[in-house]
């Protein structure tokens, strides 16, 4: 797993070890061919990326490549602290420490503690996750997202379906790559 574009173009990331709260399960990064396609659509609609939120983070990852792609801020967030450590290693790896913050806690209750908006919102919950779709149908109620202005990335199972609207925000792009499947809001 590397970095593909950017200032940290070519960096090698660390993949986290299995999590004890996810079980036996390891924690899934997404491919460098699903992460280039969601950057080459994200360029493509001009998605504003200053102020990025990646939950459920895992390796980090997505929003590290954010950063990486000019952002100039990414929130972290992941409730398996083991995991959290990966993510700030990764951060160091890629000299981004001091654009980011990671935190150890739940995609709920992060909702309640994060100040937005967020001009994109990376989400790529674990595939069994049956209350992600619940979690970011308050993000505009919190304030973190706009409609008409945040872009809501989600990654799933491409044996799932989406909603055609999450939180206000309308699908506007869904694409399958093997077992992934994005779905990009507005």
């Amino acid at each position: 797993m590397r970095v593909i574009a950017g200032r940290a173009r070519g960096r090698r990331l660390v993949a986290p070890r299995r999590s004890r709260r996810r079980g036996d399960s390891l924690v899934r990064p997404t491919s460098d061919l699903v992460r280039g396609a969601i950057f080459s659509s994200l360029a493509s609609l001009q998605a504003e990326m200053s102020r990025v939120l990646d939950l459920y983070a895992g390796s980090g990852a997505l929003g590290i490549e954010a950063i990486s792609r000019g952002a100039e801020w990414c929130d972290f967030v992941e409730q398996d602290r083991a995991t959290c450590e990966t993510i700030r290693q990764n951060l160091r790896l890629t000299r981004f420490e001091n654009q980011a913050q990671v935190y150890p806690i739940s995609a709920a209750r992060a909702l309640n503690e994060l100040i937005g908006p967020y001009g994109l919102v990376l989400a790529d919950p674990p595939y069994e996750d049956k209350t992600a779709i619940r979690v970011l149908e308050s993000l505009s109620g919190k304030g973190l997202a706009q409609p008409g202005q945040t872009v809501l990335v989600l990654e799933y199972s491409s044996r799932n379906e989406t909603p055609s609207e999450i939180s206000g925000l309308a699908l506007i792009n869904s694409r399958r790559h093997g077992d992934s499947a994005i779905s990009i809001y507005r």
